[in-house]
């Protein structure tokens, strides 16, 4: 009777033996990463943006040799002569002003270089007058002219209009000027260059010698 109650008690022991050794097994392959199993990316640096690229001083003085459009100012007169009196207004391009019945627009103005010939001073302005009918009717719409009034008018009984200045900056060359050395430099350099010769000694006046013998 004792053998068969020793043999179960060795079998029950070797289950449990063996249920152990699965469980850990099942455990072991749980934790163990799986080969197909990407691995974890690093952590990659944020790229930085790329720099601007650097204005040369040739482009930056080429793109603001002249003076904008919209950055000019233009002085212009006007006169009521009616009752003779006058004042000056300044404009930028597209502004306005209004004096009364008068209204005067700058659409433009332009001076020549310093190195152009003939020196110019204009404005395209446009002036509109109300009338008795309290209709507005422009009077004007064209170039005028600060060294030559007469080559365009304003034509009208009461207002008149004229350019006098125009604020804006020209390059300091032309487009197609180019610096050279001046002739006075040209002409140092070579002097500077050639070998100068030494300067002659001075000759001084010969010591007269004692006679051989006086008189006696």
């Amino acid at each position: 009777m004792k053998r068969p109650v020793l043999a179960l008690g060795l079998t029950a022991l070797a289950g449990v033996a063996a249920w152990q050794g699965a469980l850990a097994l099942q455990n072991e392959q749980s934790t163990r990463p799986s080969r197909d199993e990407a691995p974890p990316a690093a952590p990659t640096r944020p790229t930085p943006a790329p720099a601007a690229p650097a204005t040369t001083p040739q482009a930056a003085a080429a793109a603001g040799a002249t003076t904008p459009m919209a950055e000019r100012v233009a002085t212009l007169g006007v006169l009521n002569k009616r009752n003779g009196l006058w004042r000056d207004v300044q404009l930028k391009p597209g502004q306005g002003v209004r004096l009364g019945d008068l209204i005067v627009r700058l659409r433009a103005c332009e001076a020549t270089a310093p190195w152009e010939p003939e020196k110019l001073t204009g404005a395209f302005v446009q002036a509109d007058v109300r009338g008795r009918d309290e209709r507005w009717r422009r009077i004007f719409s064209g170039w005028l002219y600060k060294e030559t009034p007469s080559l365009n008018v304003v034509e009208h009984p009461i207002y008149d209009v004229w350019p006098k200045n125009c604020t804006m900056r020209h390059p300091d060359m032309g487009p197609d000027t180019v610096s050279v050395a001046t002739p006075a430099a040209e002409g140092a350099s070579e002097r500077s260059s050639a070998k100068k010769s030494p300067a002659p000694k001075p000759q001084s006046d010969p010591t007269p010698s004692a006679p051989s013998s006086n008189d006696t």
